[in-house]
């Protein structure tokens, strides 16, 4: 639990100190008032970094640093920002007194944000989906983040070389295919892994969502079967080089699977109304809360970014249900919207330019 938060030339904020309740936290002001600063500054304290801005758009313009300080979980946490003269920003952390120059896996804070694009997360590109699985196992699982980074500096090099659509490139790509087929190896099995996880409670939760029997599947869509996944990728990336060169792209690996959700039957991201799209995309992000709370063994805060007015009343009133154990900040323009389904159990917080 966050208990409060001190913002000092950061974003919008030149000095400000916030406190925070326990459960639900309304950050009520109008439009350009800082509420999303304040939201990515709670994201920054609790992952490190921010989800709309680079480390230099954090520090506020014409300011030489940034600071974050807060009490999390009955101890201090600060995180500073630092220009150097070649441009640059030095990050550092403080927790407890010790310094650390960045946040293992280990020091981060569990959290889910919930935003505006995540409202095209199941009928939006499949990359959106692709991100919703490795941000989730970059969580909960240690060093998967460095693999990740891997893959896609390795899919970066061998890109290059089919570019390069020459003799001496083809000879060189043999090297390039059996470490992109390692690497995606180890992305696919845990993505598949993880799928099945989200699967196993994903019924249960769009049932209490939507009020409806209807059968969600969730299941994870490659070309390449995922049992052996390195190996078969391997043939596929051999078989197909010279398409592969004639195109200048990698067209074979995790960076083209997909999150394949199913409603009643039917592929929900072609057939979903808008009503149920929204109603899976508030079981994705559940699961994703869940899942963190039952690896790290704590409840996340949960960061609501003007998401709540764009749900009709009944799955507001159904994710209400869900908020009332977990200490959540929901972003809002219209406080109204959002009091009354809490009644006397939240706290207002006002902000301003």
């Amino acid at each position: 639990m966050i208990a409060d938060i001190r913002l000092q030339n950061f974003r919008s904020y030149k000095d400000a100190t916030f406190e925070f309740g326990s459960n639900v936290n309304i950050i009520v002001g109008p439009n350009a008032s800082g509420k999303t600063n304040l939201l990515e500054a709670i994201l920054t304290i609790c992952q490190g970094s921010s989800y709309k801005a680079k480390d230099l758009e954090m520090i506020m313009h014409q300011k030489p640093w940034a600071r974050i300080d807060a009490r999390v979980d009955n101890g201090a946490r600060s995180v500073k920002l630092q220009t150097e003269p070649n441009g640059a920003v030095r990050k550092s952390f403080e927790l407890g007194g010790q310094k650390f120059a960045r946040l293992s896996l280990a020091k981060t804070v569990p959290a889910v944000l919930f935003e505006p694009e995540h409202l095209q997360l199941l009928t939006g590109a499949p990359e959106l989906r692709r991100d919703y699985l490795d941000n989730l196992l970059a969580r909960t699982v240690s060093g998967y983040d460095k693999t990740r980074r891997d893959y896609r500096r390795t899919l970066s090099q061998r890109n290059a070389l089919l570019k390069r659509g020459n003799l001496p490139a083809t000879n060189q790509l043999f090297a390039w295919n059996v470490r992109l087929s390692e690497l995606g190896g180890q992305l696919a099995t845990e993505r598949a892994r993880l799928v099945k996880e989200l699967n196993a409670s994903a019924q249960a939760i769009y049932k209490k969502l939507a009020s409806s029997k209807a059968e969600v599947a969730l299941s994870y869509s490659s070309a390449i079967p995922t049992k052996n996944y390195s190996s078969s990728l391997l043939h596929k990336l051999e078989a197909s080089q010279q398409l592969d060169m004639a195109r200048g792209f990698t067209g074979h690996g995790p960076h083209r699977d997909d999150l394949k959700v199913e409603l009643a039957g039917h592929e929900a991201q072609a057939t979903a109304s808008r009503g149920e799209a929204r109603t899976l995309i508030l079981m994705l992000k559940i699961l994703e809360l869940k899942l963190l709370e039952a690896e790290w063994n704590k409840k996340p805060i949960l960061l609501l970014d003007d998401v709540f007015s764009e749900l009709d009343g009944k799955r507001r009133q159904a994710l209400t249900k869900f908020l009332k154990d977990y200490q959540t900040f929901i972003t809002t323009t219209d406080a109204d919207v959002v009091v009354r389904h809490f009644i006397d159990k939240a706290t207002i917080i006002p902000t301003s330019k």
